[in-house]
């Protein structure tokens, strides 16, 4: 039978725990999942729990997200954060919801030149909200991979569940998977079958880009999995510890890097300590050429934007991006 199937993932940030207003509480850590299901539509909320204590969940909620719902009810420095950190991930898609009587015009001059200026400003009325997110997930259809496609999941949680195995939970960031499938898991390329797919609890013969899935897999331990770590069969997959990439820094940023520099590079879910090992610049410092040595591993594919993080006060803030080539040095 073929039927339509929509998923839409949306980044909530706001007071904590907004969403569930939204959706059914699932998986929560540091980062909580919501589940909003209509017929077969589904959308996930993902709410960055442990921010603003920590930069990173800000950082997995944004590069999971199809489309941002942000909740402004005053103008802080952690407003500013979600913008930069929605724009340097390119979370193109969103809506706005103003709290105690702030207009559009209040946040133009800090969404001018960003992705949020084309964020769509709406009500603060849950059912017209969830009625939104299920109408633009209905206009995503999930279309049933062809054969031959590769697919990528990041991995953001894993556990065991008695009497099927391991069990690991994540987006597919690119192409699809079918049940059965042979994946590596990356670092390392140890091979792992898919033993059953799940989509908000239905169970699946397959999963396309943008689903978030449950998979069932033999032949791994969940005690050897980490969250960060890639399921792909996708033989462009790179696995690196040390990068040459072209950087652009934030706007605000004050001064050229320089080597020794420490700075960590957010990429799916990983989130990795680098150092700045050399600069090179032709003569536009905001757009250099960096060689980064990596704490451990960055998998990800040609093409792909990484988001660089800087250490400040003891808190982590947001440096810029870098572009990750198909070439690079080991």
């Amino acid at each position: 039978m073929i039927w339509h199937m929509g998923n839409l993932n949306v980044a909530v940030l706001g007071s904590p725990g907004y969403a569930k207003d939204l959706g059914k509480k699932g998986t929560a850590s540091d980062i909580t999942f919501y589940n909003l299901k209509k017929g077969a539509d589904t959308i996930t909320l993902i709410e960055p729990t442990r921010y603003p204590e920590r930069l990173a969940p800000l950082f997995y909620a944004a590069s999971m997200a199809d489309a941002a719902l942000i909740v402004v009810s005053e103008i802080t420095p952690i407003f500013g954060e979600w913008v930069l950190m929605l724009d340097e991930v390119g979370v193109e898609q969103g809506y706005i919801v103003l709290q105690n009587y702030l207009a559009p015009g209040d946040l133009a001059p800090l969404l001018q030149g960003t992705v949020l200026e084309h964020y769509e400003f709406v009500d603060e009325d849950p059912i017209v909200l969830r009625d939104r997110l299920l109408a633009r997930a209905h206009a995503r259809p999930s279309v049933e991979p062809a054969a031959g496609v590769t697919g990528t999941i990041p991995i953001d949680h894993h556990f065991n569940v008695r009497g099927i195995g391991t069990v690991i939970l994540g987006g597919v960031m690119r192409g699809g998977i079918r049940k059965h499938d042979t994946l590596k898991i990356y670092p390392g390329e140890q091979a792992i079958t898919v033993r059953s797919i799940q989509k908000h609890d239905d169970d699946f013969d397959w999963a396309a880009e943008g689903d978030r899935v449950g998979l069932a897999l033999k032949n791994i331990e969940s005690d050897d999995l980490d969250r960060g770590f890639v399921l792909s069969s996708d033989p462009a997959i790179q696995t690196r510890t040390s990068l040459e990439a072209q950087a652009t820094l934030v706007k605000y940023w004050p001064a050229p890097l320089t080597a020794g520099t420490v700075l960590h590079l957010g990429h799916w879910m990983q989130f990795i300590p680098v150092r700045v090992e050399a600069v090179r610049d032709d003569g536009d410092w905001r757009r250099p050429t960096l060689t980064l040595a990596l704490e451990k591993d960055l998998v990800y594919l040609p093409g792909d934007t990484a988001v660089l993080h800087y250490l400040e006060g003891g808190k982590l803030r947001i440096a810029g991006h870098i572009e990750l080539a198909s070439t690079t040095p080991r």
